[in-house]
């Protein structure tokens, strides 16, 4: 099934799991550092200026939004992290709001780390990365912020972040701009295959039960027979 743009909007803000939209549907999450581009990249997949709201103060957004960007998905903006002008409790508070619904959101497919193309991924980038790859969330980084490099430096950026970041040949790094609009249809393809994979593993589970129930219920049917054989077969009381 292809996915469908129609009618963006957000859905949801939320900073614990009982303020989440209902989990009906396949959402992909965006991280990254405060002021690294989630909000434009949003505004971008969806064809909108204004749906999701850029700051000029980074670290502003201290919500998860939730986003629909169609009646198939959602996208959904984590708050940034690693500005140092945010306060301490802010940071630890961002841990505590990250982590619940990376560990326990079941319709979360996978988390795409946003950084910026023309610097090398920060320590926070790296652990963030490690703490994507903890919950198998891992394997899809884009890189922001293109139209800033000359043609010539993008491929030598690639690689930095892809060495540094560890990534494995299967792992996926796009290159984008939203400035002048690249990149735009290989995220989409990204979250496409992601939701036709998601779709696939839902309806392999509903097989593999339908099938143990017609198992079970086959069971149950020999268990009967066989106490029926018992029965008919036991001897009446002597005369």
């Amino acid at each position: 099934m292809d996915l469908r743009i129609h009618q963006p909007h957000i859905e949801a803000l939320a900073v614990k799991k009982d303020q989440y939209p209902e989990a009906d549907i396949p959402e992909i999450a965006f991280a990254g550092r405060s002021n690294v581009g989630k909000s434009s990249l949003i505004n971008m997949l969806a064809g909108m200026k204004k749906l999701a709201r850029t700051s000029s103060e980074p670290g502003k957004t201290r919500t998860i939004n939730f986003y629909r960007l169609g009646p198939e998905f959602r996208i959904v903006d984590l708050p940034g992290y690693g500005y140092a002008r945010i306060s301490r409790s802010i940071t630890s508070e961002w841990g505590k709001m990250i982590e619940p619904y990376m560990r326990d959101r079941e319709c979360l497919v996978r988390v795409f780390l946003i950084v910026d193309i023309r610097h090398k991924p920060s320590e926070q980038d790296i652990q963030m990365y490690e703490f994507m790859k903890y919950y198998g969330l891992d394997g899809y980084v884009i890189a922001s912020k293109a139209d800033k490099l000359k043609r010539s430096q993008v491929a030598k950026n690639l690689k930095v972040i892809r060495d540094t970041l560890c990534l494995g040949p299967d792992d996926k790094l796009i290159s984008v701009s939203t400035l002048k609009r690249t990149g735009r249809e290989e995220v989409i393809q990204a979250i496409q295959d992601l939701y036709n994979e998601s779709v696939e593993e839902v309806e392999d589970i509903d097989v593999e039960a339908v099938e143990e129930d017609i198992t079970d219920a086959g069971d149950g049917d020999s268990a009967e027979t066989a106490d029926e054989a018992d029965v008919s077969g036991e001897e009446g009381p002597e005369a």
